[in-house]
């Protein structure tokens, strides 16, 4: 029988297990639909009363649910994280061979390494560099002055536009347009004109870039991507946009021109993020906030009104409108008051 006993992955995680040692998992699955030959995980108490129920062939959990569960246990510090790396084991990445696809188009001068993949209906200009291990994926773009790193992946359908440089071990999802132009306009008393974009875009090694975002090269520096950043899908970087290194942002979030975002940071989905500010290390930006003037310390940051009650929101939106003239009586009923 394939798979993992649980002695071998409590001895290869540094956990502590609970339960057989002999028995074996053969992939992951949730509390509620795991079998009997799967490992389940739970990192939330919310799911407590799934634990009690499953049938998984052991959970990975924190030491305060372990009393509760009725399968043997892998007990972990970081129940997440752990689940992360056992799953891990379980994922098989399609095999991909070096070479260059019958069907890519390859521009003399281009520099591609034996050891790289090029996959079908790829285009890579003459100046672009590609180094051992990485792969291209289908219908990807390489573009002049651009270089993809060592053991770096761009999944499908993934653009480079112009000056981008993509360090190692990058994971890029499909659609993702890198070293597009910046949106600069100047105007001209009856028009736009166009800024030139004469920057590039650098990514360090180690992050990940989801599908259909894009990320703008710069107007004269570099847009950065510092090392094992984050981004999910549908997010928005704008021209010189700085992010610091294990900085995660969530779908759909945008960061406009110029501003900074340090390290260890997290922005939630729907975020955004003003214009030539700055936000500190150590920062969390919750959900459909909009980020207005720099951070300064470290903390969890949130604007906007939680869900309500179509008519109570309504209300609220109508005294939302008289704030300034009740604080403005208030001001004055108080002037009027003996200190």
């Amino acid at each position: 029988m394939a798979g993992y006993r649980l002695e071998d992955l409590a001895e290869r995680f540094g956990l502590t297990l609970r339960g057989d040692p002999a028995r074996r998992v053969l992939g992951v699955g949730t509390l509620a639909g795991a079998s009997a030959q799967q490992l389940a995980f739970m990192a939330n108490a919310r799911y407590i009363a799934q634990l009690r129920g499953t049938h998984a062939a052991a959970v990975v959990l924190g030491a305060d649910a372990a009393a509760e569960c009725p399968v043997p246990a892998l007990i972990a510090a970081d129940p997440y994280l752990a689940y992360a790396r056992i799953a891990a084991l379980f994922e098989h990445a399609p095999a991909t061979l070096p070479g260059v696809h019958a069907s890519a188009v390859i521009e003399p001068g281009a520099s591609i390494d034996p050891a790289a993949s090029v996959g079908a209906q790829c285009f890579v200009a003459a100046s672009a560099r590609i180094a051992a291990g990485a792969v291209l994926g289908p219908h990807c773009i390489i573009g002049p002055d651009c270089m993809v790193g060592a053991q770096t992946r761009l999944v499908a359908r993934v653009t480079l536009v112009l000056r981008v440089r993509i360090g190692q071990r990058v994971l890029i999802q499909p659609g993702a347009v890198l070293g597009g132009d910046g949106f600069g306009l100047a105007w001209a008393g009856e028009h736009w004109e166009k800024v030139p974009q004469l920057g590039g875009v650098r990514v360090g090694d180690d992050c990940e870039i989801g599908a259909n975002t894009t990320i703008d090269r710069g107007a004269l520096d570099d847009t950065v991507l510092e090392d094992d950043v984050r981004l999910d899908n549908q997010i928005q970087i704008a021209h010189n946009v700085h992010i610091g290194s294990h900085t995660a942002l969530a779908g759909c979030a945008a960061v406009a021109g110029s501003a900074r975002i340090g390290r260890h940071c997290l922005v939630g989905g729907g975020a955004g993020v003003l214009g030539h500010l700055e936000v500190c290390d150590r920062v969390t930006i919750t959900a459909m906030t909009l980020v207005t003037h720099s951070i300064r310390e470290p903390g969890e940051y949130s604007s906007g009104t939680p869900l309500q009650v179509n008519r109570d929101w309504r209300r609220n939106a109508v005294r939302l409108k008289q704030l300034d003239s009740l604080a403005r009586r208030i001001a004055a009923l108080e002037k009027g008051q003996p200190k």
